[in-house]
């Protein structure tokens, strides 16, 4: 026989995914884990998120940038507090390499592979068979972005990775997408740049001193991803 506190924890779920095709309850993760920032500028970072509107997160690999984006818009997804999340960026190679020809339909074979690091920690907090059902109904859109001219995106979290390879027009395009109720998260690093592209900087520039705008710088020091990847990066600073 249920229990008292599991017919009440059953029924705040149902609450709490009233807007999710209820047919497919077994896909909806019982619970979510909470964000423990693992350095004083990731709460800096989860601080801005929080308060401002667009937030610029600037610093090198293995900061957590990225991870904590992604952490607090799945979150946002996991309780209705948004309609979906818009992954997107550009669609340049690390280091000038290229792929060439990808197989399969615009999103699943030519932009996934760049959304990776999205898609690995949505699976990781949200689970896999429910990211998967959230790309079906579209929760969860990776957008190209030779593809959002036109766009309007509102009571949604836009996650903008990579974007030092952006170019000027591809900044203020994105930029002027953002509608009412969204939030637009846009990840860099300037000292990765994979193609001779200002876009960042420019909108940096141009936009920093808006109340609704913040920019968070994560140092070598901040490096959470290992020991050993803090000490390459400032192997490569000498």
């Amino acid at each position: 026989m249920a229990t008292n506190s599991g017919k009440r924890a059953r029924r705040e779920n149902k609450e709490t995914f009233s807007w999710y095709d209820t047919q497919h309850p077994s896909k909806i993760p019982s619970k979510f884990p909470n964000l423990e920032p693992k350095s004083y500028v990731q709460q800096d970072y989860l601080d801005a998120i929080v308060s401002k509107d667009i937030v610029f997160a600037l610093g090198s690999a293995g900061s957590g940038k990225s991870y904590v984006a992604t952490h607090y818009a799945a979150e946002q997804l996991y309780y209705k507090r948004v309609n979906k999340i818009i992954l997107t960026r550009p669609a340049v190679e690390a280091g000038g390499e290229h792929l060439g020809f990808l197989p399969g339909e615009l999103i699943d074979g030519k932009l996934m592979p760049y959304l990776q690091p999205y898609m690995e920690t949505l699976n990781e907090l949200l689970g896999k068979s429910f990211v998967e059902y959230c790309l079906k109904v579209g929760y969860v859109e990776p957008v190209p972005m030779a593809f959002m001219r036109g766009r309007s995106f509102k009571d949604c979290l836009i996650l903008a990775d990579e974007m030092q390879s952006a170019s000027e027009d591809q900044l203020k395009m994105l930029l002027t997408r953002i509608g009412e109720n969204s939030k637009l998260l846009i990840n860099g690093d300037l000292e990765q740049r994979d193609i001779r592209a200002a876009g960042l900087e420019d909108a940096i520039g141009r936009i920093h001193h808006l109340p609704e705008v913040e920019v968070i710088t994560f140092r070598d020091d901040d490096c959470v991803r290992s020991g050993i990847c803090k000490k390459i990066l400032k192997a490569y600073r000498n």
